[in-house]
């Protein structure tokens, strides 16, 4: 009786369990069908070698090598492509930038994302790019959440918006809506701790507290020692004009480090138009984010600005073909928020030869 038991308990339960998975597993398949996922690794060389000359023992040469540049990419997306867009590579590789995924709205309605992770080193340095996007597309309402991390130009930003959309006609849509974003602290200056009365900086204490040490040889000479022990300098001068500066550099993205980000909540009014042919498209977004709300953050970007401002992002991609030959094309976006502003364009000209 205890098996017979036993028995009619663990069935139904592997029913459920099987018609679960069934259901997941059709989920998941119609998630990402027509999703690619993929891997690349791509190198090549960087600068040249220079060559520094030294006089101080004598002349000296040394040759500073930067090594070969790489990018090693992995991801995941799922983005329908516009009319204007031409696949270029038959596989995925990583290098894929195309300006209209940073609209509002894309080409159908729906789920789309992206998420690619980016190690890279250029010029010999180093850096960790993440571009991650998860936007979903209805008749009357758009939700998009987004994370990019830029390490070459120093841009890492968080945003989701959740908007109500507004059809007029086929190629014209107006939105508004709520929108999240998440930035560096404001307003904090790790160096006003350290500022003497005269106005000078007390940088040599700032350096030891950070573990550096100065040793005097008692006739008028002195060397100065980073936490690890090595030298770095064999005077003043340089101690002041090379060592100092990486110091207070080190020490302020330290401390603002160790203060959490601050969250932005505003409104956001944006549009977005879209038009193809084979010889004429343009496609437009445009957000605007004049009013925010104000937080209990000493260093919110609200209490750093004294109030209100106003926040745009933009893109715009234009191409016309004047015959099979001749054809022109502008390509670009643009964003300011907070105190920063970037923006990335191209523009040209085509001309075949028949």
């Amino acid at each position: 009786m205890k098996k017979l038991l036993i028995l009619f308990l663990i069935v139904p339960t592997l029913i459920f369990s099987q018609e679960k998975q069934s259901k997941f597993s059709k989920t998941a398949k119609k998630l990402f069908k027509y999703s690619t996922f993929y891997g690349a690794i791509s190198g090549g060389n960087s600068v040249s070698d220079i060559d520094v000359f030294s006089v101080t023992n004598g002349l000296e040469t040394n040759t500073v090598k930067t090594p070969f540049d790489y990018s090693i990419a992995i991801g995941v997306r799922k983005i329908a492509r516009f009319g204007y867009e031409n696949r270029a590579n038959v596989f995925y590789d990583g290098t894929e930038k195309s300006y209209g995924d940073a609209a509002t709205i894309g080409k159908i309605n729906g789920f789309e994302f992206l998420f690619e992770a980016d190690w890279t080193r250029q010029q010999g340095t180093s850096f960790f790019n993440q571009d991650h996007f998860l936007r979903y597309v209805a008749n009357k309402w758009i939700a998009k959440v987004e994370y990019v991390q830029d390490g070459f130009a120093d841009i890492q930003y968080f945003e989701s918006s959740e908007r109500y959309r507004q059809k007029i006609g086929d190629k014209l849509s107006f939105n508004i809506g709520a929108v999240q974003r998440v930035s560096e602290p404001y307003g904090y200056n790790p160096l006003d701790n350290w500022l003497l009365s005269n106005g000078n900086l007390h940088y040599t204490q700032l350096a030891l507290q950070e573990g550096y040490s100065i040793e005097f040889d008692g006739f008028g000479g002195v060397t100065y020692f980073n936490p690890g022990g090595d030298l770095v300098a064999e005077n003043t001068q340089v101690w002041e004009a090379v060592i100092i500066p990486e110091v207070l550099a080190d020490y302020t993205a330290k401390e603002r480090s160790a203060l959490s980000s601050q969250w932005n909540h505003s409104l956001v009014i944006g549009f977005d138009f879209y038009h193809y042919t084979k010889d004429f498209w343009i496609h437009s977004w445009g957000n605007v984010m004049p009013v925010h709300i104000k937080t209990k953050s000493d260093y919110s970007y609200h209490n750093f600005n004294n109030g209100q401002w106003v926040d745009y992002s933009g893109g715009l991609i234009f191409g016309y073909k004047f015959n099979k030959s001749l054809g022109v094309f502008l390509e670009g976006k643009y964003n300011k928020y907070w105190n920063r502003s970037w923006h990335n364009f191209s523009v040209g000209v085509n001309y075949i030869i028949f």
